[in-house]
């Protein structure tokens, strides 16, 4: 049967925890199918009065894998893991190294003072279903997240490889030394096209060949770990998915939203996650906007329910894709802003959200500033995005804004 195992750890080098423990799960006997969800970091759940030292943070995970035996046995194999690890008797609050709990399992359920199935309190905990959100992202699962007030959006870190984007590897951002400066960064979104307005466009081929060698690099750092970021392909072009899926990307973010009718065959074809972006004209264009005196969350609903319905039609679960409603593509400065603000409008829709704003000239609203200088403004708008409930938060300097939003999180608890 198919089971979900949750995964926690405060204590010592956290993120190598999970990751012995997760190679410790699925080296179980009889377990295979294993996946992992996102890494996400939450504050520590403790009781009022407790010492100053138990509120490390956590960095929480989940695991999906296919289980042959019984609950109980499943439970016995986890408990061991947690032994080898050194997790003691001590007091059920404190600081500990792994953490594993059966959360779900389809089809089975269990009752005792040991073990209950599904885990009496998933459903109330915030960094329990967000990485189950984005491992298997099902309606229920959705409507649950989004009922919490405690929210974990994922970060998608901008790793630009194009000239003449707003930040690039040819004018001095190594991409390498961006990575290791945020590794908790969820998603890391490569792109080799700029999409700024007045960009020129680029060949699939010229794409490809500025790719290569960062998917090459990512694969490489990566290889072998459980709990690796995923990576993300900014493309509008089919033929260069075709590859960046062959080379181990994860996610195809299409910015043109399915202009390429070769992008549905390919996702007919493929397992991976899509994310659909809301656009008028790829590179943009500032002359091409939504008609001012329209409502902007309505038409942008209207096109990305038509879209879904189309993606559905040709046999692509909606659980795979997410919908970026296109921040300063096709809209005027308001337009953007708007939707900014009622961002919560777009909860009907029966996908994850992602925003896409840092660094955008619609910023400019406030203050007239290069895209560079526009990094303080994204960071507030970062957290007004994670509050109203953004799934993923696409960024330029995503260490900078997860670091804001830990602050963030922790000065409300």
């Amino acid at each position: 049967m198919k089971c979900f195992v949750g995964l926690g750890s405060n204590l010592g080098t956290r993120r190598e925890n999970l990751e012995f423990a997760a190679k410790a799960v699925a080296q179980l006997p009889g377990v295979f199918g294993l996946k992992a969800s996102p890494v996400i970091e939450s504050p520590a759940l403790v009781p009022p009065g407790a010492p100053a030292e138990w509120q490390m943070p956590f960095l929480n995970a989940v695991v999906e894998l296919e289980w042959p035996g019984h609950l109980p046995d499943l439970l016995h194999a986890l408990k061991n893991i947690e032994s080898r690890m050194g997790r003691g008797k001590g007091e059920r609050w404190a600081p500990r190294p792994i953490d594993l709990d059966i959360l779900l399992c389809d089809g089975a359920t269990a009752q005792s003072p040991e073990l209950t199935v599904p885990h009496a309190d998933m459903f109330q905990r915030a960094f329990v279903l967000e990485p189950i959100k984005h491992l298997r992202p099902d309606a229920r699962i959705l409507t649950a997240a989004r009922r919490l007030k405690e929210h974990h959006p994922l970060w998608m870190g901008v790793l630009n490889l194009s000239p003449d984007s707003f930040s690039t590897a040819e004018n001095g951002v190594d991409f390498k030394a961006e990575m290791a400066e945020a590794p908790q960064t969820q998603i890391w979104d490569l792109g080799a096209e700029s999409t700024r307005p007045g960009a020129s466009e680029v060949t699939a081929a010229l794409e490809w060949e500025r790719l290569k060698p960062a998917l090459e690099h990512f694969r490489k750092v990566h290889r072998g770990m459980i709990f690796r970021p995923w990576l993300s392909v900014d493309t509008r072009h089919a033929a260069t998915a075709v590859r960046a899926l062959e080379a181990g990307a994860d996610l195809i973010n299409d910015v043109s939203g399915l202009s390429d009718p070769a992008m549905t065959d390919l996702l007919r074809r493929s397992e991976c996650q899509y994310v659909l972006m809301h656009s008028l004209s790829v590179p943009a264009d500032p002359a091409k906007t939504l008609p001012a005196n329209s409502d902007p969350i309505v038409e942008v609903k209207r096109w990305a329910e038509a879209k879904l319905e189309a993606l559905e039609k040709a046999g692509i679960a909606l659980s795979r894709v997410i919908f970026d409603p296109g921040i300063g593509f096709g809209k005027t400065r308001r337009q953007s802003l708007l939707i900014l603000q009622r961002f919560e409008e777009f909860y009907s829709l029966p996908v994850r959200l992602l925003i896409g704003h840092s660094r955008k000239s619609f910023i400019q609203h406030w203050r007239e500033a290069p895209a560079a200088g526009r990094d303080p403004e994204s960071l507030g708008i970062s957290l007004s995005a994670a509050q109203r409930g953004a799934d993923i938060i696409r960024v330029h300097q995503p260490g900078m804004h997860q670091r804001a939003f830990t602050a963030f999180q922790g000065a409300k608890t």
